[in-house]
């Protein structure tokens, strides 16, 4: 297990919300090695002292469920330097002020940032064994997709994608990773899993959250990009994949790209909105054009819909349905397997699983009257992050996206973007609040 972690951006939203709460959750149920290192590095001008107490506020506000001793210990552990990501003689000091031993160097810092701060790794010569994480998005586009994943293989060498981590922290979603295992091992599910059964498969990943001072990133991203390019793409990889052909992490990787490269969404079966002013609950919500940071011209879409065809003896004739928006009536994120009726006319079965908040897995049945089965799965005792860390400094892969796989989601959306820059599909409005535009995607 690699006992040192280099967290680059340790001053940022995402390692004080996210990474430094999982890690204490980690260091609190002995999941860590002895002696683990934790240094963190960005441009603030701080010392060790000055990072501790930094992190010791994100900690109070985001590990409440971990003892103060334990969340006290682990601050105490950290280390800091500030540097300059580009500049390979900082980075190296950085390096530096880890133990002996293989390096985690994690890079949760914005996706402009990537290729200088891999590069400048490169330069400053990680130990043997050592890996790189990166957070999504993967670059910002194909071209930006290929361009980083040369600029890792010329970093780590002959070591190859096994010294590379492509975060998508929706891996390490506890429900997720039941998924992986149903759809290995369930004989039940296997019966019926394919277009003679199904008619449509839907993942949803809807939020009644609005902007939330997000403007800096979002507007320039998008629903697509947001959420859909990445988190929803893996679970459509989960769900349509082809039973591993093997027990290993590469068969497991292949079916999912595999998915990938089936996938086609034409642009005609796509729909984007953006929400108008509204209420959600007793919040009132502005338009998104008028939220502070947006700019209007750029006709970010906050809501994203698309219908996919995967060109597969499974799934020939089987509807997939992407669906994300910002603003809704409801937060909903979920996969929903729609199965086909039968010639009476009854109402098909479904069966809904829940990815985050709620997890609850319902299956409805149809006999004499519809009877509907539900469950929870248990309470996972470690969070996503916490499996994505564990992931990486244990050496697996499971929970990280591969190189070719990350291309592939760029190469299926890319069509759907241009498509909208050139206006070919029209930007609907929503009022905050409600269910998102009128209507629905049809099949031609």
């Amino acid at each position: 297990m690699i006992a040192n972690l280099v967290i680059f951006g340790a001053s940022g939203d995402l390692a004080g919300r996210f990474l430094f709460p999982a890690l204490a959750t980690l260091h609190a149920s002995g999941r860590l090695p002895e002696g683990f290192a934790i240094v963190g590095t960005a441009r603030e001008p701080w010392d060790d002292d000055t990072f501790r107490r930094h992190v010791t506020e994100h900690l109070a506000a985001s590990a409440g469920d971990v003892s103060v001793e334990h969340r006290d210990a682990l601050a105490r552990s950290l280390r800091y330097q500030p540097a300059a990501l580009a500049d390979p003689h900082d980075v190296a000091e950085v390096v530096g002020r880890a133990d002996d031993g293989p390096v985690a160097a994690y890079l949760a810092l914005p996706p402009g940032l990537f290729t200088a701060a891999v590069t400048a790794l490169g330069a400053a010569r990680l130990p043997a064994g050592s890996r790189i994480a990166l957070e999504k998005p993967f670059g910002e586009s194909l071209e930006d997709a290929v361009a980083l994943n040369a600029a890792l293989a010329r970093t780590v060498g002959d070591a190859g994608e096994r010294a590379v981590f492509r975060v998508d922290h929706v891996l390490g979603m506890a429900t997720v990773r039941n998924l992986v295992a149903v759809r290995c091992r369930d004989a039940l599910l296997a019966a019926v899993w394919d277009t003679a059964h199904i008619e449509q498969v839907e993942v949803r990943w809807e939020e009644d959250l609005a902007l939330e001072g997000r403007a800096g990133y979002y507007d320039d991203a998008g629903a697509l990009k947001d959420v859909m390019q990445n988190h929803m793409l893996q679970v459509l990889t989960l769900l349509a994949m082809e039973t591993p052909e093997g027990p290993g992490e590469r068969e497991l990787r292949d079916a999912k790209v595999a998915v990938l490269r089936a996938a086609r969404a034409p642009a005609e079966r796509t729909r984007r909105g953006r929400y108008g002013a509204g209420r959600i609950g007793d919040r009132t919500v502005p338009a998104y054009v008028d939220e502070e940071g947006v700019d209007p011209a750029r006709g970010t879409e906050t809501f994203a819909e698309l219908m996919l065809e995967l060109d597969t003896p499974r799934w020939r004739g089987t509807r997939f349905v992407l669906r994300a928006g910002k603003a809704l009536r409801a937060r909903r994120k979920e996969a929903v397997v729609r199965f086909r009726g039968d010639a009476a006319g009854r109402t098909p079965g479904e069966l809904r699983i829940g990815i985050d908040g709620p997890r609850d897995i319902a299956l409805r049945l149809n006999g004499a009257a519809p009877i509907t089965l539900t469950g929870t799965p248990p309470a996972p005792d470690v969070p996503p992050y916490g499996c994505v860390l564990l992931d990486l400094l244990e050496g697996g892969s499971t929970l990280a996206v591969r190189g070719d796989g990350a291309e592939e989601a760029w190469r299926l959306v890319e069509p759907v973007l241009a498509a909208w820059r050139d206006g070919l599909v029209p930007l609907e409005e929503y009022p905050a609040g409600s269910d998102g535009p009128d209507g629905t995607l049809e099949p031609t």
